[in-house]
């Protein structure tokens, strides 16, 4: 489990989770990216990439 940086609410991490995978909290809907971390993983917020109009 770890918890939602923008609503602190709970987000459980799958047990065969790889690092760089996606989850998603279930109550605000903010993405983060699995990593490791010295007692198992973590999660940082996730880049959003935005469209890339030229300019």
């Amino acid at each position: 489990m770890a918890k939602c940086s923008e609503c602190d609410s709970d987000i459980s991490i799958p047990k065969d989770a790889l690092e760089g995978e996606l989850v998603t909290c279930p109550d605000c809907g903010a993405s983060f990216e699995i990593v490791k971390s010295s007692g198992g993983f973590e999660l940082k917020p996730a880049q959003s990439v935005g469209e890339d109009w030229g300019q």
